[in-house]
């Protein structure tokens, strides 16, 4: 699915003055696809890492910030040569990992000349009450849900994108009630990644209801387990 924010990706890989990018957002706008996207269009490699319960980066991460040591244990662990410039590295669930989001000082510092871009929640990052955020020494852009050009995009409905862009208000007119039909579908999809992916592929409504009730669970359990890690 076409996400906007992969324009600002674009210009990000393009600043001269370039820092680690941390992509945050709540959880299931998109974070993890559209950096994939990125890294296997826009570089010639990608070094994909998962934080969430990575025993082996624990590990690589916990002896110290040599990034040149990091990088190579990366790269074998990985089957994938970093190099600057052409390689695209990927932090996931970042927040899982306190001492990988420090590091991200470090590429700032002492290897600026690689690409490094996480995927994460402040929310889920503010959990660890000891963690150390790189506070000047990284990017950041937020990502939201989808917005209605890009659930337009997702159907298939292009030419509407195409006609709301022109801002031609005679031709909006003339189209109101398609405009306004679709509207009406995201008003109840929503802009959650998996429910328009659900509604694009089946339009079945039901199934497109489940899968909001999952993430609306999923949000529940992450707010309760904030809530008793702060009680205590």
């Amino acid at each position: 699915m076409k996400r906007k924010i992969l324009s600002k990706l674009i210009e990000w890989k393009n600043k001269k003055n370039r820092k680690p990018l941390i992509v945050n957002g709540a959880r299931q706008v998109g974070k993890t696809y559209i950096l994939k996207e990125f890294g296997s269009h826009y570089y010639e490699k990608m070094a994909y890492v998962n934080c969430d319960k990575n025993k082996t980066l624990d590990k690589i991460f916990s002896q110290d910030y040599n990034i040149s040591r990091i990088l190579l244990s990366l790269s074998a662990i990985l089957h994938v040569n970093i190099e600057p410039e052409n390689t695209l590295i990927i932090f996931d669930e970042i927040q899982e990992n306190p001492t990988v989001l420090n590091s991200l000082k470090y590429f700032c510092e002492d290897a600026s000349q690689y690409h490094v871009a996480v995927a994460g929640s402040l929310l889920g990052i503010s959990l660890h009450r000891d963690t150390s955020f790189p506070v000047g020494k990284v990017d950041m852009i937020k990502m939201y849900p989808m917005t209605f050009d890009e659930f337009l995009m997702a159907i298939d409905e292009q030419p509407l994108v195409d006609v709301l862009a022109s801002k031609d208000f005679s031709i909006i007119d003339s189209l109101s009630v398609r405009l306004i039909d679709r509207l009406r579908q995201y008003y109840y999809v929503g802009g959650m990644p998996a429910a328009v992916a659900e509604f694009a592929l089946t339009k079945n409504l039901e199934e497109v209801r489940n899968i909001q009730k999952q993430i609306l669970f999923d949000y529940r359990l992450t707010s309760s387990l904030k809530k008793h890690v702060f009680s205590n």
